[in-house]
């Protein structure tokens, strides 16, 4: 009786677990199998090869197994039959080494030509350049071709080749844009590059999801990307716009946000065309208005999550400030500290936030 108990508990617990393995939203953004250029087209292959392969396999195995269940079974009557025994069988024995080596042979064609394929450097003149810096817990993107940075938000044309040269300034980071290609681990000191190739633009309003894959501390979760594909002319109108410097205000809400970001934000946060905020410790702000996500790309860029940020940071997202050290060589920023600002302060930062686009 206990063990028939057991075994229903087992049966349940395998068929929980299946039916949660089958439980999601309709709209899966991270989703591997939905490749969306032709460097994620070749993984995915290649994972539809291997696990046919394999369910081929597993389906012989488990026919093999259930006919020697049910075939060779005890039955009534057997209790003084003796069942021969064998001891090697040299054909078999090299039958069942062989036939996993030539499989395990087959699959590394396509394997290693496919590594090759997805790692290999684009070249020629219509290759964007974009340098990656992965920080505790967002994304810097420089675009030398252009000279300018952003932040968390990366913008690509369709059709081109894209070249990421990536480091890391604090621990590893892992970028991971499961639609456009695989994961390439972001190392201090070191420089490692991935290629991006989007087919077509994404709809307006809409990006391609990716996420920081290698643990990176306590708000690695909310270390998140967006990629937002435009076609040629867009691209082009984007990045000429992003070239541009912030205009300062002079006059109303905005112009009072300068004053207070000049006290509190310029000791962290560059911005381009002004003379104050030069120090590169913390996202470029130059045209932060212009974003539809911040705070490592978790919380759309709206006025009443912008105020909430403002106000205490880390009811948002978990940091640790506290651990701040601007002295340090190099300074180390762990987070958003609260600065304790008012509700007049906060309305006149997301005024002169909100005007740099």
């Amino acid at each position: 009786m206990a063990a028939r108990v057991r075994s229903r508990l087992v049966l349940g617990a395998v068929l929980a677990t299946i039916a949660l393995a089958a439980c999601g939203t309709e709209e899966v953004p991270q989703n591997s199998l939905d490749p969306a250029g032709p460097i994620a087209r070749d993984i995915d292959g290649l994972w539809w090869l291997v696990f046919w392969i394999a369910a081929v396999i597993f389906v012989l195995v488990q026919a093999a197994l259930l006919v020697s269940i049910f075939r060779f079974r005890a039955r009534k009557g057997d209790e003084g039959r003796r069942i021969r025994q064998l001891h090697g069988n040299t054909k078999l024995e090299v039958a069942w080494t062989i036939a996993p080596a030539v499989l395990l042979a087959v699959i590394a064609v396509p394997t290693v030509a496919t590594l090759f394929d997805i790692r290999a450097e684009p070249t020629g003149d219509d290759v964007l350049e974009i340098n990656v810096v992965g920080h505790q817990w967002w994304w810097e993107y420089e675009y030398p071709e252009f000279g300018f940075f952003t932040a968390n938000e990366l913008h690509i044309p369709a059709g081109r080749p894209v070249n990421l040269t990536m480091t890391s300034d604090d621990v590893i980071h892992s970028f991971w844009l499961p639609r456009l290609n695989g994961k390439r681990d972001l190392v201090p000191g070191r420089v490692s590059n991935l290629t991006l190739f989007a087919d077509e633009p994404t709809p307006d309003g809409e990006f391609l999801w990716g996420q920081c894959a290698e643990f990176c501390g306590l708000a690695h979760a909310d270390m998140r990307l967006k990629v937002k594909v435009h076609d040629e002319d867009g691209f082009q109108a984007w990045a000429a716009g992003q070239a541009q410097p912030a205009v300062i205000p002079t006059d109303g809400p905005a112009a009072e946000g300068w004053e207070i970001f000049k006290l509190v934000c310029t000791a962290c946060h560059p911005v381009a065309g002004t003379e104050e905020a030069q120090v590169r410790l913390a996202p470029d702000l130059t045209h932060y208005g212009s974003r539809s996500w911040f705070a490592g790309a978790t919380f759309r860029n709206t006025t009443e999550h912008l105020a909430a940020w403002l106000r205490n940071p880390g009811d948002l997202k978990p940091m640790a400030p506290e651990l701040n050290d601007l002295a340090a060589d190099p300074p180390r920023i762990l987070g958003m500290p609260n600065f304790g600002l008012g509700g007049a302060e906060v309305d006149a930062l997301v005024a002169l936030l909100q005007s740099w686009e």
